[in-house]
């Protein structure tokens, strides 16, 4: 069946036409077998948070069904104007022709058009298949991230040993220059505050303050189970304050599980932090970028 001719009969064009539910059964046969899967609801969210752009998106159609997608998304990377690739999935019967490369090249052009000048995207870093695409297509590899998830039967959500001078209540978004100063590296993609101010009625924000003066602090999207950010002021640390910022922000997770998605490989001590509270690495990513 995988003849010249066939290939012929795919057309690619844009998503913007496309509805959702079609979007979301498309990523859910693309992904079949896989640890992660989404109800369309949840799958929509995901997509809001990231800055899902169908005008920017494109999708190989064979009879009219939706066999192949790259999902843009739109907004600013490190100052820097950028697309990020929220999804590229082709249904398994369609693999091997080439249609993931011929969706990027058709993508190209609008991106350029709309101002982007770098892509991103994060690949499991055993699907070699994919990783060696976009190495063909001129990605290359910038950082190296780990990704956790630990069940929440089996999570402690008990907060002991909170120094008496320090105070967990509720927090926003309108000190995030203190916060910067309290990150070790800067967030991926999807955990970035763009992102989260994209739907940021979804999101738990925790602040430690000692004497009104923020010194740490924990952010975490209930609905989801990922923990997105947490910091300390480094003169504040190893006082205990992380962990229990971190046991009060499971505290308020409606999922199944909990998660900390793309944390960076080399920083041995927010492994050992993240496991130690519970929560387990289950596999690492590559985070990739393109000059345009």
């Amino acid at each position: 069946m995988k003849n010249k001719k066939w290939k012929q009969m795919i057309t690619i064009t844009q998503l913007s036409n496309t509805s959702p539910g079609i979007v979301h059964e498309a990523r859910e046969e693309a992904f079949r077998g896989y640890e992660t899967t989404w109800t369309r609801h949840q799958y929509e969210k995901l997509l809001q948070r990231r800055g899902y752009i169908p005008e920017l998106s494109f999708g190989a159609f064979y009879g009219g069904r939706l066999v192949s997608f790259t999902l843009n998304c739109l907004g600013s990377y490190n100052g820097v104007t950028t697309a990020y690739d929220a999804g590229t999935g082709t249904i398994e019967e369609y693999r091997g022709l080439g249609i993931a490369a011929r969706i990027f090249n058709e993508a190209l052009p609008f991106l350029k058009s709309a101002g982007v000048a770098q892509y991103i995207l994060e690949v499991l870093q055993h699907n070699t298949t994919a990783a060696s695409l976009y190495k063909s297509l001129g990605f290359s590899i910038t950082r190296e991230f780990n990704y956790f998830v630990g069940n929440m039967a089996g999570m402690q959500e008990n907060i002991k040993g909170l120094p008496p001078e320090i105070e967990l209540r509720d927090a926003d978004l309108s000190q995030q220059d203190e916060m910067i100063q309290m990150w070790d590296c800067s967030p991926s993609w999807q955990n970035s505050f763009e992102s989260i101010n994209r739907t940021i009625v979804d999101f738990k924000i925790i602040g430690a303050f000692h004497y009104n003066m923020l010194v740490g602090y924990g952010i975490t999207e209930p609905a989801s189970g990922d923990i997105t950010q947490l910091g300390v002021k480094p003169a504040y640390r190893r006082r205990g304050i992380g962990s229990c910022i971190f046991k009060k922000l499971l505290a308020y997770n409606k999922y199944s599980s909990a998660k900390v998605i793309n944390t960076e490989k080399q920083l041995d001590h927010i492994t050992r932090f993240v496991e130690n509270n519970g929560i387990f690495t289950q596999g690492s990513q590559f985070e990739m970028t393109l000059k345009l």
